[in-house]
């Protein structure tokens, strides 16, 4: 479970601020993702096959970017949004996912979620799910300078939860979590049950790799 047991020594006075992503971690949407970037091509490029593959490829990234990074025109943000919209009622919250949030709550640890999505759209899936009154702010890529891989969406949610690095951890299930979480000063921890495979999280050099949700627990003890 734990890749590197003693890196939780950073912690000495227990973890007080849980930072998490979106996608892959608390909400399984990656066939929604696949199917509204397929039909977002098609509207705005046209013919030829979706690179649904090369798009899957940059998990955590926020959308604008990614566009840029495969070289195809912004204006496909737009469809994919509404596409996206339009099947969200397919996305389903990872197993566990309820119990684990009420229980960290109960714990009086301090949740946000840090996502590659923007907020507004964050905090709409997350209200349909019925997930959004169990974390106390949602931090959406357009809301800060630079997304994921820079650290200013994990130091956002700190400074809203009112955490030091030192005393906070992040989950994510793609490189661009942990190189911001690093970059931040708060201990990486990777998902295994995300949308990243573990060869790629792993060689991404996560402090800590969780195979199952609740492996989060032992790590965050109730606060005095």
């Amino acid at each position: 479970m734990v890749a590197d047991a003693t890196a939780w020594t950073a912690v000495p006075g227990g973890v007080r601020a849980v930072v998490l992503d979106l996608d892959g971690v608390l909400v399984d949407s990656l066939a929604v993702a696949r199917e509204a970037f397929a039909l977002a091509y098609a509207e705005v490029v046209g013919e030829g096959v979706a690179p649904v593959e090369e798009y899957c490829r940059h998990p955590g990234r926020y959308l604008p970017e990614v566009l840029e990074l495969m070289g195809l025109p912004a204006t496909l943000a737009g469809p994919f949004v509404r596409e996206s919209n339009r099947l969200a009622h397919r996305v389903t919250p990872v197993d566990g996912v309820p119990e684990l949030l009420h229980t960290l709550r109960r714990r009086g640890i301090g949740l946000a979620v840090a996502t590659g999505r923007s907020g507004v759209r964050a905090r709409d899936l997350l209200g349909r799910l019925d997930l959004l009154p169990l974390v106390d702010h949602v931090v959406g890529s357009d809301e800060v300078p630079r997304p994921k891989p820079a650290p200013d969406i994990v130091r956002r949610a700190l400074r809203l939860l009112g955490a030091h690095p030192g005393e906070a951890l992040m989950v994510g299930d793609a490189p661009s979590d942990l190189a911001s979480a690093r970059a931040a000063g708060v201990l990486a921890v990777a998902a295994l049950w995300g949308e990243s495979d573990e060869e790629t999280l792993r060689a991404a050099g996560p402090d800590v790799v969780l195979t199952r949700l609740d492996e989060l627990l032992p790590f965050c003890p109730a606060r005095r």
